[in-house]
């Protein structure tokens, strides 16, 4: 249910994004039907679900979705963008940038959920997610900004083009086309494409594997870490990232135990310390 809070600012705002725990994994709902379109306010309340959810020491997963059945998020309002002035809009951005950043630099695994249309600023904060699973025959995603005038300017430029390959990302932002769930596993944009019937069912029990006891939660999020930070670093510099995070495994319960467990060749319990 919507609620409303106090801003820093002092004014009244509605709540525009659902925070929920579960078993585990915290599940953050972009919440403004019927398209789910962010606006400053949204992203700033995004922005405090995920350092939220990145501080409570029960949480281990993120899922990200879209309230409805319509949408996962058709990207930033432009009624907003219309009445703002270029100042406004840039600072817009570059909190926009921050925040997804965080939400890539966080050692927890998130997962989004497109349960709807993911177009525009959408599919870009579904590209700042670790996986993404789509609900079957439930939308179209692309990033159609050109068709605005501008370029997808929440990440797409950069994330899509590693995701795809330089040339093939110029074609799709550049077309502006929107294209099926299918195509997008097809280019590994979407990891997977789950059934229509209890899709959310099915994505919170395909997250709760990743928490304890099934999986060494830490070792997950360090696994994340690895990779987000040495993507773009010489080689030489992501082998140090990736040793450091090994070594805070080394001294964790959950790798003890994981040990153990295959030497007296038993199913390990991790629990997550």
């Amino acid at each position: 249910m919507a609620t409303t809070v106090q801003s820093a600012a002092g004014e009244t705002t509605k709540t525009l994004i659902n925070y929920r725990t579960e078993a585990g994994v915290a599940v953050i709902e972009m919440f403004d039907p019927p398209a789910n379109t962010y606006t400053y306010e949204m992203n700033r309340q995004l922005d405090e679900a995920i350092l939220k959810a990145r501080m409570d020491n029960n949480v281990y997963v993120m899922v990200l979705t879209g309230s409805g059945d319509k949408f996962f998020s058709a990207g930033a309002n432009i009624k907003m963008l219309a009445s703002v002035d270029p100042t406004f809009k840039y600072y817009f951005c570059l909190h926009a940038n921050e925040t997804l950043l965080r939400l890539e630099h966080t050692p927890k695994l998130v997962i989004a959920a497109l349960n709807g249309h993911c177009v525009g600023g959408g599919l870009e904060i579904a590209m700042a997610a670790d996986i993404r699973i789509a609900r079957k025959d439930a939308g179209k995603i692309g990033l159609p900004e050109v068709n605005l005038g501008v370029l997808p300017g929440t990440g797409g430029t950069q994330r899509l083009s590693r995701m795809v390959g330089k040339s093939r990302a110029i074609e799709l932002m550049v077309t502006g086309n929107t294209f099926s769930f299918e195509e997008a596993k097809e280019m590994g944009i979407i990891n997977d494409i789950f059934e229509r019937d209890n899709f959310m069912e099915n994505i919170m029990e395909y997250a709760r594997q990743f928490c304890p006891p099934n999986k060494a939660a830490k070792a997950v999020g360090r696994i994340k870490r690895a990779v987000q930070t040495g993507w773009e670093i010489p080689m030489e510099s992501a082998l140090a990232v990736e040793r450091e995070n090994q070594q805070i495994l080394f001294q964790s319960d959950d790798a003890k135990e994981g040990l153990a467990a295959y030497v007296e060749k038993r199913p390990a319990t991790f629990t997550g310390k």
